[in-house]
């Protein structure tokens, strides 16, 4: 056995431990605050979670995973002396959850005076062989196999509400797992959210369809993971204080294709602005940039936080353009450092993380352009940005640090203090009761 397989199976140990000592105090049932909020944790076979990070080396065109399952889904710490800062991979969300679910005050042993049952699989670990692997003409069947379980296996679990209060995570976008059943050669993605079989699930992912009314999305987990409340303080005010050099920051890939798109014309616009033109008129500030870019295209920034976290730190509104898919997970890095969102569709927040970013609040802490008044009726973002006075830029800078709890995931086993505010982790879980609530006042009678 290879080192980082040693290393792997390690960590696989030390969370099977986590599990089970998790499942022996759940049995304890003693919160009096938990009224309408108990949640059972299903028992899965482990070939539907621990058994997958077995192969966190092998995964076909993937980097080799196991580095970023240190510290249950965090990742390793950027550098040693890091109390924060984590090399956290998206596709770990599985594993960040189930680990804060295992210390949810709220655990019940007993499935039957639970409110909601949460399915620890890795959903998206266990596509990837169907995404890129052996079995990518076989991408109708991911699913069954669970499904069958939960069927076979203490089957009065499932029964009692149809499915209704079941809910997992799932780490990547609805679009991984939407394939058509009946897709002959099979295209892109799974077929997980189209079989009938888990139409009744709440599936949590970082990004979501605006249609199905199972599919709920969260935010995509940033790199920052506070473990008590000094340390989030001491970011807020670093955050405020920062001084805002760039105007506006574009940190992401693309834009280099000749076909008219947003990110292409953001390219444009700042390839062609004045680098070193001061507006003290405008915000009374001196930027020494009024158009800065990361370029984080073939995954340069996904792991090293400090590329972007720094420039982004230094800017006032950080623009999100939809690329491949509506959302940037920089939407959620843009926030952590009080920078000021751009959106350019609603699809890219505003429609997608009603939990954790309300409607009405869109306009107290984030700028909309429509991207095509940009692509073809050629409005300059510059100009827009300049529009908006200073006292609002500080106002609204001010909203994003007060939301900065929201889209954060906290690590694991933090103070009281830091668990006093819910993070990202809390908010949805809050959602998935409220949502189960209300589909389970619905009697179904006998399955």
């Amino acid at each position: 056995m290879t080192p980082t397989k040693r290393r792997c199976f390690s960590l696989v140990i030390s969370f099977s431990i986590v599990v089970g000592l998790a499942s022996a105090l759940s049995g304890l049932d003693q919160d009096s605050n938990c009224t309408g909020r108990w949640i059972h944790i299903r028992r899965l076979p482990p070939r539907f979670n621990i058994d997958l990070l077995a192969n966190c080396s092998d995964y076909p065109l993937l980097d080799d995973l196991c580095p970023y399952l240190a510290n249950h889904g965090l990742g390793q710490k950027t550098h040693n002396k890091s109390r924060s800062w984590y090399r956290t991979d998206p596709q770990t969300l599985e594993l960040i959850f189930h680990r804060r679910m295992l210390e949810y005050p709220c655990l019940t042993s007993d499935p039957a005076s639970a409110d909601a049952v949460f399915l620890p699989y890795y959903a998206s670990l266990d596509a990837l062989k169907y995404l890129y692997g052996s079995e990518v003409n076989s991408s109708a069947d991911h699913g069954v196999e669970l499904f069958n379980f939960l069927q076979s296996d203490r089957p009065e679990i499932w029964r009692r509400r149809a499915g209704h209060d079941h809910f997992l995570v799932m780490a990547r976008q609805a679009w991984d797992f939407s394939q058509p059943i009946d897709n002959d050669p099979p295209v892109w993605g799974t077929s997980f959210l189209e079989l009938p079989e888990w139409f009744n699930v709440t599936s949590l992912l970082p990004e979501a369809r605006a249609w199905p009314w199972q599919e709920q999305a969260v935010p995509y987990p940033t790199s920052y993971h506070p473990a008590n409340l000094a340390l989030f303080e001491s970011w807020c005010r670093r955050v405020r204080r920062s001084p805002r050099t760039s105007l506006m920051l574009f940190a992401g890939g693309g834009g280099s294709s000749p076909t008219p798109n947003i990110r292409r014309s953001i390219r444009l616009e700042c390839d062609n602005t004045t680098a070193t033109r001061s507006i003290n008129s405008v915000y009374g500030y001196s930027y020494t940039k009024l158009c800065d870019v990361v370029d984080c295209g073939n995954g340069k920034c996904a792991h090293d936080p400090i590329l972007y976290m720094r420039p982004m730190l230094q800017a006032t509104f950080c623009l999100q353009p939809p690329g491949d898919t509506p959302t940037r997970r920089s939407t959620f890095d843009s926030i952590l450092a009080g920078c000021i969102p751009v959106f350019f569709e609603d699809q890219s927040a505003k429609s997608q993380y009603k939990w954790h970013l309300p409607e009405d609040v869109y306009p107290e802490f984030s700028v909309f352009i429509p991207k095509e008044e940009v692509v073809y009726k050629g409005l300059k973002i510059l100009d827009v940005l300049m529009e908006i006075p200073r006292d609002e830029v500080r106002r609204m800078r001010e909203k994003v640090v007060e939301l900065m709890h929201r889209v954060i995931y906290r690590k694991h086993g933090s103070s009281l203090g830091m668990r006093s505010m819910m993070d990202a982790f809390d908010i949805a879980v809050e959602g998935v009761l409220s949502r189960i609530k209300d589909r389970t006042s619905v009697d179904f009678g006998p399955q």
